[in-house]
């Protein structure tokens, strides 16, 4: 694995989610300077989300993003990609949404301000993120952790159920 890696997790609850996300995954290939790294597509309960909210269908992508990106340059990107497909402002935390795409980490880069926060402060918790990055990732370590994907996902104890689709 690279270090200069940016991993990306992709999340669909509203429309055709399935084919959001393999279509999102094709349009993320533009982002990278070589062939991007593709979970399976994960069928994942909500988690902090209204009641009702539809399951998701998840995945995550491994690029290595294009000569002189940043983190702020590619988050910008994603938020674009994200309105294509029709992703609109929020009105409430964690609604449905078409696509949601979250910067897991960039590299080794941190970051702590209003607009990114890096590696992803929630990743290491969450079953929906850890469960398709082990599959094309598994000995990867956000930075300022110890442990691997894989040893998290292993001592992960949530109640998140995961489906491969």
């Amino acid at each position: 694995m690279k270090n200069s890696i940016a991993i990306v997790a992709l999340g669909s609850n509203l429309g055709d989610s399935r084919k959001i996300i393999l279509d999102a995954l094709a349009r993320l290939q533009q982002f990278s300077d070589e062939p991007i790294l593709k979970s399976s597509l994960w069928q994942t309960s909500p988690v902090n989300c209204p009641p009702d909210s539809p399951k998701f269908v998840n995945a995550v992508v491994g690029l290595i993003p294009k000569e002189n990106e940043t983190p702020e340059s590619l988050l910008k990107k994603l938020r674009g990609l994200e309105k294509e497909f029709g992703r609109a402002p929020k009105t409430v935390l964690n609604e449905p949404r078409p696509l949601d795409l979250d910067l897991i980490a960039f590299g080794n880069e941190t970051r702590n301000s209003s607009e990114l926060i890096l590696p992803h402060p929630r990743a290491r918790e969450r079953r929906f993120v850890l469960q398709p990055l082990n599959e094309i990732a598994p000995d990867f370590i956000l930075t300022g952790q110890e442990k691997t994907v894989s040893q998290l996902l292993a001592g992960l104890h949530n109640h998140e159920i995961v489906t491969r689709l």
